[in-house]
C-alpha cells in the first residue's frame, strides 16, 4: 500500500468531537499488517492520563483480530485551517509498537508522502543490553 493510500485511509477516520474541554478523534491512524489487513483507530484525550493515541487504538483492533505484526503505520492530524499533517509516533507509541511483536522493530513508519523510516531508526538503542563485566 502506498503512503498516499495509507494517509488517505487515516484521514477518513478523523472526526473530531469535543467532550467538555477534551477532544476525541482529531488524530487518526491506520496500519497494515504483514498479512495485508488494515486496522484503524483514533485518539482519545481524557483527563488524568487515561486517554490513548490513535496508534494504540489501531493496534488494539489488530490484536483483537489476533494479528501482531505491523508492516506499515501512519498517523494524521488536521489543524483548524484544514491543513493535514503526518505525525510521527510519540515515544510511548514507538515502544508499544515494538512490544506487541519484536519483529515490529522493522515496521515502516510513514513520515510524509515520500518519507518513511523503520521503527528501528526511530527507536535507537532498543536492544536488550549486555551484562556488565
Amino acid at each position: 500500500m502506498s503512503n498516499d493510500e495509507l494517509i488517505a485511509a487515516a484521514q477518513a477516520v478523523v472526526h473530531p468531537h469535543k467532550v467538555g474541554d477534551r477532544l476525541f478523534g482529531d488524530v487518526g491512524s491506520v496500519l497494515v499488517t504483514d498479512a495485508g489487513n488494515l486496522y484503524s483507530g483514533v485518539c482519545i484525550d481524557t483527563g488524568s492520563g487515561t486517554g490513548f493515541c490513535a496508534e494504540h487504538a489501531a493496534i488494539a483492533a489488530m490484536v483483537t483480530a489476533r494479528e501482531y505484526r505491523i508492516a506499515k503505520v501512519v498517523a494524521v492530524w488536521r489543524d483548524d485551517e484544514g491543513a493535514w499533517y503526518v505525525l510521527p509516533p510519540c515515544g510511548r507509541c514507538r515502544e508499544f509498537i515494538r512490544q506487541v511483536d519484536w519483529a515490529n522493530i522493522d515496521t515502516e513508519v510513514v513520515l510524509g508522502r515520500t518519507r518513511t523510516a523503520t521503527l528501528r531508526e526511530l527507536l535507537p538503542a532498543n536492544e536488550w543490553p549486555d551484562p556488565l563485566d
